[in-house]
């Protein structure tokens, strides 16, 4: 039996991961829960219980009889209002206190029928305010479902099945991914993802066993494989000396390090209000984007000859951060660019 998986569980599957993922998510859960209950911000991030009112709201309005035509979520988060209205609501509330929250809405990337749309919803009315379809470049984010969905097309596809024959490979030992085949300036191009295959028997160490030479572009909305090489035959590297779990080498990993202790006597240096953050002489709001990642807005610091705060950046975060890897190979660039934001959000 084959085994594919998507790039994102591709990297989840040893066991620290998995420690590590749970402890992440129960520390998320709580942290969650702790902010939700309270609404004391506009640029707060969407809640859980907001995220399932927009599904709510959109499977209502988009249903189809097929699965291959649903609607899929590439992007949901906050629809910010405008930095008037937060200047305006930032003023009031510094005064009185008394100025309510202006209306809380989402905003949506889906994709429906191979069209992109851009959808704003009203949470307070729960409507939908308006549905644009998305005619310029570029595309959204890839999902964890078509991804799963593309990396399995190989193994019923006759030239794959054909290149491991010629190698000698076992196709149960082979796994596959998706990457993004990057943007290159064409006018118009289908939605596609190369596929690269990893050979797995004999070492959990996926990554240092590729299959080079092998490549398929895959349709994401036809959900189909469009492109296939086969380029030469280059001896898939060894599975000695590629174990790096903990857990099934043998100690000692290197001289014994010393122990170290972190104490705050007097607690934190920091205070933390729902999304307001206050540290020394800096306060700022602290939200959340699945593009973006952190966002820190409205940061202020204390201006000690004035005698208030005063603000030094509304709104800022990392995006859209590029390496060059100095590699043109074309096995080498739809590999590096994997570390790019937003094509797999941050």
């Amino acid at each position: 039996m084959h085994i594919s998986w998507s790039i994102v569980d591709f990297l989840s599957r040893s066991t620290n991961h998995l420690k590590m993922k749970l402890i992440l998510f129960f520390l998320l859960t709580f942290f969650w829960i702790s902010i939700e209950c309270i609404h004391p911000h506009p640029l707060d991030p969407l809640t859980r219980s907001e995220l399932n009112l927009v599904r709510t709201i959109i499977h209502k309005s988009y249903q189809t009889s097929t699965k291959l035509n649903s609607i899929t979520f590439q992007y949901v988060g906050l629809e910010e209002p405008d930095k008037a209205v937060i200047q305006s609501w930032l003023s009031s509330n510094t005064k009185t206190k008394t100025l309510p929250l202006p209306p809380r809405r989402a905003f949506v990337i889906a994709r429906f029928q191979k069209h992109s749309l851009e959808i704003t919803l009203d949470l307070s009315s729960r409507s939908i305010v308006s549905t644009k379809l998305h005619k310029g470049h570029g595309y959204p984010m890839l999902t964890f479902g078509e991804q799963t969905i593309a990396s399995q097309l190989p193994f019923t596809y006759e030239p794959f099945k054909h290149s491991l024959s010629k190698r000698g490979l076992n196709i149960s030992h082979v796994l596959c991914a998706c990457f993004t085949v990057g943007w290159f300036g064409e006018e118009k191009t289908k939605r596609t993802v190369k596929v690269k295959c990893y050979y797995k028997k004999g070492s959990a160490n996926l990554y240092v066993r590729p299959l080079e030479g092998i490549a398929a572009v895959v349709d994401l909305d036809e959900m189909k494989i469009v492109g296939y090489s086969d380029k030469h035959v280059i001896p898939v590297p060894k599975a000695e000396g590629t174990e790096y779990r903990a857990s099934k080498m043998k100690p000692p990993f290197g001289p014994k390090l010393k122990g170290i202790a972190v104490s705050q006597q007097d607690g934190p240096g920091f205070t933390i209000r729902g999304h307001s953050v206050s540290w020394a002489n800096w306060v700022f709001h602290l939200g959340y984007d699945i593009q973006a990642g952190p966002i820190i807005s409205l940061a202020s610091i204390y201006d000690l000859e004035k005698q208030k705060y005063r603000q030094v950046l509304y709104k800022g975060f990392i995006s859209e951060v590029f390496v060059p890897y100095q590699d043109p190979t074309e096995e080498c660039v739809h590999r590096r660019i994997l570390f790019r934001f937003r094509w797999y959000s941050c």
